[in-house]
């Protein structure tokens, strides 16, 4: 029988066709829009963050505060980047194993380097033009574009950041991609009770802290160059079993609330009682991440809407762009204390939008299926 066919059984006189099993990577993934939203408000988070030191004129404080704490938005992106990752290609590395791990790889790659190819290479532009006019050159050390170009700039080979700074976590994950399909073969994450991940998120979740700890860093946005790697590759792990908690509870009725509830203590504690910041705040936003993913109400319905869905599928060109661009908005448009009025603002953040829209259309796209096309035969599994 060829593969793919169903088998034929006779009942009661009647031929019954019986279809065979999907396999893994044919199974259909779900897409949760309003992670798809929540990915795009957190993209513009990190927006303020970088912005807001030249808004505090005419901001509020309130606002500004908020904005201080939107570094916070990037732990977010690593928990959903392993949620998301296991639940499009966990199943399909567990039936192909490790000859499924050069195909996966590619596929990332493909993902996350054109873009950042690109911005990288206007900055290398931008740069030379900084050197023939004589200007600061500090940012731009041509000595570590090679790192920049591998995206292995952020894995403890610099001491700080530079050309794109936001780039950064896009090196770090590029780790977690890497060890992704060894964390698979590692063990039977599907088959894990609900109370040993849970368990497992808050060990990870006390592994992080410890690891901040040890540094002496106090808040998840301390010491990038010596902690964002694994602060990223912890992140990315909570977040795979954040994906094999909502497959056991995603037909329980009342998780989604519960996970809501821990959320919102989590964050009342750790603002009434002052502790660590990079203890709680993972485990808040591995609960407000399940909470979400697991919710159908109106939370979740706002989130899905179709302006915000949009606004997190450009977001990976929102958050490589927009530091560049604040960069050149800067340059050209701050007053002498170094404020940007809120037109100027105003015109940066449409300029932002229209960029992201062009660059996600007629740039990563095109440039991801043009690169999956030519996937080398030597990296496609037996079974692909």
């Amino acid at each position: 029988m060829a593969e793919g066919q169903g088998t034929a059984r006779r009942s009661g006189g009647q031929r019954r066709v019986i279809a065979p099993p999907i396999p893994p990577q044919r199974q259909r993934i779900p897409h949760l829009a309003a992670l798809t939203g929540l990915r795009g408000i957190a993209a513009w988070f990190v927006v303020l963050y970088h912005a807001r030191l030249s808004l505090a004129e005419w901001m509020p404080g309130a606002g500004i505060a908020i904005a201080a704490k939107g570094y916070l938005a990037v732990d977010l992106f690593f928990m959903l980047s392993g949620f998301v990752m296991w639940l499009n290609y966990g199943a399909r590395l567990r039936q192909q194993g490790l000859a499924g791990a050069p195909a996966f790889w590619w596929r990332r790659v493909t993902r996350i380097w054109p873009l950042h190819g690109a911005v990288l290479g206007a900055l290398v532009v931008f740069a030379l033009v900084l050197l023939a006019t004589g200007r600061d050159m500090a940012n731009y050390p041509f000595a570590q574009l090679p790192l920049h170009l591998l995206l292995i700039q952020n894995w403890g080979l610099t001491a700080e950041l530079s050309w794109n700074h936001p780039a950064w976590s896009i090196s770090a994950e590029l780790g977690a991609y890497l060890l992704f399909p060894l964390a698979v073969a590692a063990a039977r994450w599907e088959e894990m009770r609900p109370a040993a991940l849970v368990a497992g998120v808050a060990g990870a979740a006390l592994a992080l802290h410890g690891v901040f700890a040890l540094a002496g860093a106090e808040t998840l946005g301390e010491q990038i160059p010596r902690l964002g790697l694994v602060r990223c590759i912890i992140q990315f792990g909570i977040g795979m079993m954040l994906a094999n908690l909502w497959l056991a509870w995603r037909d329980r009725r009342g998780r989604a609330m519960a996970c809501a509830i821990v959320a919102a203590l989590a964050s009342a504690a750790l603002w009434l009682f002052e502790l660590p910041e990079t203890l709680v705040i993972p485990l808040a936003l591995a609960a407000m991440l399940l909470a979400l993913a697991l919710d159908s109400g109106p939370v979740a319905r706002v989130l899905s809407v179709r302006p915000l869905v949009w606004l997190g599928d450009v977001s990976y060109a929102t958050y490589l762009v927009h530091f560049p661009l604040l960069i050149i908005f800067k340059l050209v448009a701050v007053d002498e204390d170094l404020q940007i009025s809120p037109a100027v603002f105003a015109a940066y953040a449409l300029v932002l939008l229209a960029l992201s829209g062009g660059l996600y259309r007629w740039l990563e796209k095109p440039a991801q299926s043009w690169l999956n096309g030519r996937m080398p035969k030597s990296a496609k599994p037996a079974s692909a």
